[in-house]
């Protein structure tokens, strides 16, 4: 049984920067990515807390990016496409909604990533989330698109509700 969350996290993060990609050039790119993969870790970490939840997401799968793709006006996007269809079947809806909510609401993602402390993902490696909490000048510039409260609204809308209650929880969320 898969235990990680590595397909999920990088299918999501590919769907975000592949529907807010960076306006730069190659560095920029790059940047844009890495905050995407800082939100949706913390995303995916929040949604599947434990091993268990990791391996049993890994069995069932994450759902797709179909809703995400209609929320966005890219409805059909890849299904014509097998390569690029079963990249897409590792999508985690959810997940890519938190990570929108995080990309866009600072306090959100300092909540969220506090919440984390002490949880079974972050306790195997110490991870920093510089990107996602203090993002600088040339991160900013990078993921112009990708920070954008009003063009990310259709995505992070659809589970916002869900990712402030499990942050309303506190210190429980961690057990």
């Amino acid at each position: 049984m898969l235990e990680d969350l590595s397909p999920l996290i990088a299918a999501t993060t590919q769907w975000l920067t592949g529907a807010y990609p960076s306006a730069g050039g190659a560095l920029a790119s790059v940047l844009c990515e890495m905050q995407a993969r800082q939100a949706v870790t913390v995303a995916a970490w929040l949604r599947y807390p434990t091993p268990v939840d990791a391996a049993l997401v890994g069995m069932s799968g994450p759902g797709g990016s179909a809703r995400l793709d209609w929320a966005t006006g890219a409805d059909g996007a890849g299904v014509g496409d097998p390569d690029t269809y079963a990249w897409r079947t590792w999508v985690d809806e959810v997940v890519a909604s938190w990570a929108a909510c995080l990309l866009t609401d600072p306090d959100l993602a300092a909540r969220a990533v506090a919440a984390l402390d002490g949880g079974a993902h972050a306790t195997l490696a110490p991870v920093e989330f510089r990107r996602l909490l203090v993002p600088d000048e040339a991160d900013r510039r990078a993921a112009a698109l990708l920070r954008h409260p009003d063009l990310l609204a259709p995505v992070a809308g659809l589970h916002r509700s869900q990712l402030r209650d499990l942050l309303e929880q506190g210190p429980a969320l961690a057990a």
